[in-house]
């Protein structure tokens, strides 16, 4: 209980922001989470976290930071890229005695090599650059965590999560579900932020499945195509893409069970790794 009480003596999330004058920057998706019992939960989230390292993306102020040290985790792996952050991050780490942090970019950063296994990611991902970041940890081969909880706006957890004939069904949901189970865990109304963002967030769980999709390349490959002209019928907006790959068009389609006329919306995760594994043959 040492690291906890060591913790609780530090100032309030709120205090630390003032005493220092810290300001979110538009410029890097900036918006904190400053109450401690809801950043708890979003660590409860991720539990169990006894034995796990965590690696932590965008902790600014630390409300998360404290949060995944409270509810057990073995270490925490802080990547911040915003300098103003690093004193206070230093205050958890010394407190705690399980913090370290990596000043520099979590897009250039081999997670896999920084931590040791068991990894998970548990993250309020700055707005501007989380989309990317989750497309890089869901085709990572091999993948390297155990869990992801990610916080993102509303509308691209939705995307995620979205099924077939779900207007926010695209890409984005077929990969993350060639990979994992995806579920909306908690929605986070834009006033609890602060400054408080023009929409809503929502946590997102996601879990590796047994066996993942095997080639997350050439289905993000096929999925562009598809999705690049969603309103056309895969015969027509995959015509180019069967040209690239050598297979003839109408062979290929019947080869995956899949209706040519169909629009991209309408296919379900299976039928697009079939298309992918007719045109990919091992």
């Amino acid at each position: 209980m040492a690291e906890t009480t060591a913790l609780d003596a530090l100032p309030s999330l709120h205090e630390t922001v003032r005493i220092h004058g810290l300001r979110a920057d538009k410029s890097l998706g900036q918006h904190f989470l400053l109450d401690l019992d809801l950043t708890r939960s979003i660590a409860r989230l991720a539990r169990p976290l006894d034995g796990v390292n965590v690696v932590e993306v965008g902790p600014g102020p630390g409300g998360l930071t404290r949060a995944l040290i409270l509810e057990g985790a073995q270490s925490v792996l802080a990547v911040e890229m915003d300098d103003r952050f690093l004193p206070l991050l230093d205050d958890i780490a010394r407190a705690s005695g399980k913090l370290s942090v990596h000043h520099g970019d979590a897009l250039r950063l081999d997670m896999a090599q920084a931590l040791h296994a068991p990894r998970k990611i548990v993250a309020n991902l700055p707005y501007n650059v989380g989309t990317k970041m989750l497309v890089n940890w869901v085709t990572a081969k091999p993948l390297f965590w155990e869990q992801m909880v990610l916080m993102f706006q509303l509308e691209v957890a939705e995307r995620v999560c979205a099924q077939p004939g779900e207007s926010a069904y695209g890409r984005l949901s077929v990969l993350c579900q060639s990979v994992g189970e995806c579920r909306i865990a908690m929605n986070i109304p834009a006033r609890l932020f602060t400054p408080p963002p023009k929409v809503d967030s929502a946590v997102l769980v996601i879990d590796p499945l047994d066996t993942p999709f095997e080639d997350l390349k050439a289905l993000g490959e096929l999925t562009q195509a598809a999705f690049g002209q969603r309103r056309k019928m895969l015969r027509a907006s995959l015509k180019p893409y069967a040209k690239r790959k050598g297979v003839e068009l109408a062979d290929w389609f019947a080869a995956a069970s899949v209706d040519p006329q169909a629009r991209p919306e309408t296919l379900s995760v299976s039928q697009f790794q079939r298309l992918c594994r007719s045109a990919h043959p091992a």
